[in-house]
């Protein structure tokens, strides 16, 4: 990687997905240079980036992520090639396992093979978007005489969202490199040898939560419930166990096992917060997501959860050219 890079998440908060043009044009102008879109319980991956390839058409575009099970093969392929031909060169398509609660829970669809899964759909991806004719039967799936008839004329990116050594390693492997998220800047120090041990040429992207305030206590409540909200989740709680962080959060896990959603909130210590949410002044937040950089993050994506100040001037405040 020869270029710092560095993204925000869109859409933005507070603003209808048409209304953002002033909003995307500004990014670019304030020195981002990527875009990354997420696909949880908000908008779908693809729109807000399809919208923002006309309207910034500097800016590079990638998902962060797409899951792996929730669309077929077929409707994959085909997104992720319209995308890649309305941004010719500029789409990085991030694809997960996402966790059990999108895919069993929200989409009713059984969450087994989380590896295979991911590795199946980044195969396929490869040999489909070259307009290659696909019948294969997958570890994890089939396709039968499939030929995509929109052939992107540059083939986009893909990357691979990657917790623990198995994904990481796969990430290194067959993809162009990891999306990383819910991590400690000095985590990345843990991670980043696995990716590299399928070439030093790839990237590492990481979304990181940022609170941009210096009101203390509402920074560390909204990053506790943040928190609370992920580090509960299977797939992040075992991720933060085999970071070594298994004796903090415990207790923490246990309590909300329980039932005692409110107890297990004042069981995240401070120490915690700090590590896993950035908050400050902007200056502060800067001088943190620096820290990503430093311990090998290439494209550092900034993920803004809701404090006392506007999404649009923390995007400002946060900025390369404000610094």
């Amino acid at each position: 990687m020869t270029m710092q890079r560095f993204g925000m998440t869109i859409p933005l908060g507070g603003v209808p997905l048409g209304e953002q043009r002033d909003w995307i044009v500004e990014l670019a102008d304030l020195g981002y240079t990527d875009l990354w879109s997420a696909e949880s319980g908000g908008a779908d991956a693809f729109t807000p980036l399809t919208l923002a390839s006309v309207w910034a058409p500097q800016l590079r575009l990638g998902t962060a992520i797409i899951p792996a099970y929730t669309r077929g093969a077929h409707t994959l392929a085909s997104c992720v090639a319209s995308l890649a031909d309305a941004a010719p060169g500029r789409f990085v398509c991030g694809i997960g396992s996402s966790s059990n609660v999108i895919v069993e829970r929200w989409n009713d669809i059984e969450f087994e093979k989380p590896y295979q899964r991911v590795r199946d759909t980044v195969r396929f991806l490869k040999q489909a978007l070259t307009g290659e004719k696909v019948t294969e039967e997958y570890e994890t799936f089939k396709v039968r005489g499939f030929r995509l008839g929109l052939v992107p004329a540059q083939q986009p990116k893909l990357m691979i969202a990657a917790l623990r050594s198995g994904m990481l390693g796969l990430a290194g492997r067959e993809s162009d490199g990891a999306i990383l998220n819910w991590l400690a800047a000095d985590d990345v120090k843990t991670v980043a040898p696995y990716v590299h041990k399928g070439g030093p040429d790839k990237e590492l992207v990481a979304r990181i939560f940022v609170c941009p305030t210096d009101n203390l206590e509402l920074a560390r409540n909204v990053g506790r419930n943040a928190i609370a909200a992920y580090l509960n989740v299977p797939v992040y709680a075992a991720f933060h166990e085999w970071l070594g962080r298994g004796e903090q959060l415990g207790p923490m896990w246990e309590a909300w096992k329980s039932g005692d959603r409110k107890g297990a909130l004042t069981l995240i210590s401070d120490e915690i917060v700090d590590e896993i949410i950035v908050h400050g002044s902007p200056a502060k937040c800067r001088e943190h997501l620096q820290r990503y950089v430093e311990n090998g993050v290439h494209t550092p994506v900034v993920a803004l959860l809701p404090c006392d100040v506007d999404a649009r001037q923390s995007c400002r405040d946060l900025a390369p050219a404000a610094g």
